[in-house]
């Protein structure tokens, strides 16, 4: 691995168009992916939760990969999500997802195999390491509620960190408790480990705790406004901060709110009413939202000032 990729700042993470038949939306989602570099994030992630990568074909994955980065045009790297279920397919599946231009990976738990806690340590790193080993590109790894699994407890983070291909931990518990805990364990690390938030729910709040920035998918909107609204928070000037928060958090708190899974058609309805997809579609069998919920986004979309 070459320059050392810094993790800090937002990396967003965003959403996927698609057509009323479910096909890809690919004209959208040029120009939607424009409007997101043009923020000037620290990096993109695609094949992720948010552009619903584990519903995606690799063939279609390859492909939104190939046009988001030649979109993007060097204005930041482009990261991938790398989700496989045995560690010999992640390789050679990353080893694709390379070729086709990822500048990085966004590692998630193979699952069922991680399911569950506590998963053994030595699962964890011989995963990392073998695909750091393979594929020498700037990693990230993830950790998920601890009700899915895995949690990364400390010893397993101070293993990861003598991987220097992993950067960092997208840490999206969404538990606050276990936030403060693994910020905690990165400041004790014999090198930086960039820790972001990976929970929606709370960004500026876990920037304040001490998160370095977010992976997150809200950033799949108002990207300029939590660009922003880190740096304040990094200039110590949290009235400020917590002003842009104050509109955007309504939102992102009821976006992924209980059951978390519906956060993606929640979304696209919020890109849909700021003229940035022209459909809410989300490929089956995922359901869209109700009339009662669509209502109810609008208006809080547009106390944040998105609409």
């Amino acid at each position: 691995m070459s320059t050392p990729f810094v993790f800090e700042g937002i990396v967003a993470a965003p959403f996927l168009p698609m057509l009323p038949n479910q096909d890809v939306d690919w004209a959208t989602l040029e120009r939607y992916i424009d409007v997101i570099a043009a923020a000037r994030p620290t990096a993109i992630a695609m094949n992720m939760d948010a552009s619903e990568g584990p519903a995606l074909s690799r063939e279609e994955q390859l492909r939104i990969l190939q046009l988001c980065k030649a979109v993007v045009a060097g204005r930041c790297p482009m990261f991938s999500g790398l989700i496989a279920g045995s560690t010999r397919d992640a390789v050679a599946w990353g080893l694709q997802l390379k070729a086709a231009g990822a500048e990085g990976f966004a590692i998630f738990p193979p699952f069922p195999t991680f399911l569950g806690n506590p998963v053994p340590s030595e699962m964890i790193v011989r995963y990392h390491r073998t695909l750091a080993q393979a594929l020498d590109l700037p990693m990230v790894a993830f950790q998920f509620p601890k009700a899915w699994g895995p949690d990364f407890p400390p010893n397993t983070l101070r293993e990861l960190v003598d991987i220097p291909q992993i950067v960092g931990l997208k840490e999206a518990s969404f538990d606050t408790t276990k936030t403060v805990q693994t910020i905690d364990v990165a400041r004790s690390l014999p090198r930086k480990l960039g820790i972001l938030t990976g929970s929606d729910t709370f960004i500026y709040e876990a920037m304040v705790m001490g998160c370095d920035g977010a992976l997150i998918g809200f950033a799949g909107t108002a990207t300029d406004q939590l660009i922003a609204m880190h740096r304040l928070v990094r200039e110590r000037r949290y009235d400020e901060a917590a002003a842009i928060w104050a509109r955007l958090g309504p939102l992102a708190r009821y976006c992924w709110r209980d059951p978390i899974r519906d956060y993606r058609p929640r979304m696209k309805e919020v890109l849909k009413l700021q003229g940035l997809f022209p459909h809410a579609t989300v490929r089956e069998p995922q359901l869209g939202v109700d009339d009662a919920e669509r209502e109810t986004l609008r208006v809080l979309a547009k106390r944040a000032g998105l609409i």
